[in-house]
């Protein structure tokens, strides 16, 4: 039977994890299990990528409630928000919540100076995504990534449970094992809307300033920061 204990990152314990790790069979298992252990401790922070849209549908046939964040920089592409609001009307009992930074791109510009994101993007991230996220999970015990092993070196030790030491939360991940054309298929199979932009060769789509298209069938995120030693955000760095 698997364990019911609930992991914290004050309780975290490598052995107890992998213990539950190995038991879980694949997304859905993950999801059951982390809804039923964490309940109302438990968000998803989503960035309505392609993975994005797998995984609220699949949480929505297991939480139809379930608590939903997106960070809104204030600098994403038409096509996102789009997207976000044909979300909402596909799944109106999800709870999607838009986090905004506590600096108007404005007062950004006055305390730092024009355009950040060009000559310090990591302080640009940190502002407008992480610092918001941050505050927000300081009142969950766990968070839910659609983060794959397959999409860079950087992920490709990710765990279905991970201790997250950035928020000292516990880290979900139901998509480890899958592919770039599982996530597609499952959209196609499922007829799930998605971002349009994935149709002109935006494999991973940030903010509009600093994303472009990639012509590297081998990278999924070639087109994040692209000219730049820079490949996340900072969201997934400890």
């Amino acid at each position: 039977m698997l364990n019911e204990q609930i992991i914290t990152h004050d309780t975290w314990n490598d052995t107890l994890s992998k213990q539950i790790t190995d038991q879980l069979i694949d997304e859905l298992d993950v999801l059951k299990w982390a809804y039923r252990i964490y309940g109302e401790k438990i968000v998803y922070a989503c960035s309505f990528g392609a993975e994005g849209m797998v995984l609220l549908d699949l949480i929505s046939k297991i939480n139809k409630n379930a608590h939903i964040i997106f960070l809104d920089t204030g600098l994403h592409f038409q096509e996102t928000y789009e997207l976000i609001e044909t979300v909402k009307e596909r799944y109106p009992s999800l709870k999607i919540q838009l986090l905004e930074p506590e600096l108007s791109l404005k007062e950004q510009e006055t305390q730092y100076g024009g355009e950040l994101w060009k000559h310090n993007p990591n302080l640009c991230c940190e502002l407008r995504k992480i610092n918001p996220l941050k505050k927000h999970l300081s009142g969950m015990t766990a968070w839910i990534s659609g983060l794959r092993r397959e999409q860079s070196p950087t992920r490709k030790h990710i765990q279905y449970v991970n201790l997250d030491q950035k928020f000292k939360l516990i880290k979900i991940c139901p998509l480890i094992h899958w592919t770039w054309d599982d996530v597609w298929t499952y959209i196609r199979l499922h007829n799930l809307p998605y971002n349009k932009l994935h149709d002109q060769h935006y494999p991973s789509i940030g903010c509009e300033m600093c994303t472009l298209p990639s012509s590297n069938p081998n990278d999924e995120r070639a087109g994040r920061w692209a000219g730049r030693d820079k490949t996340e955000c900072g969201l997934h760095q400890e």
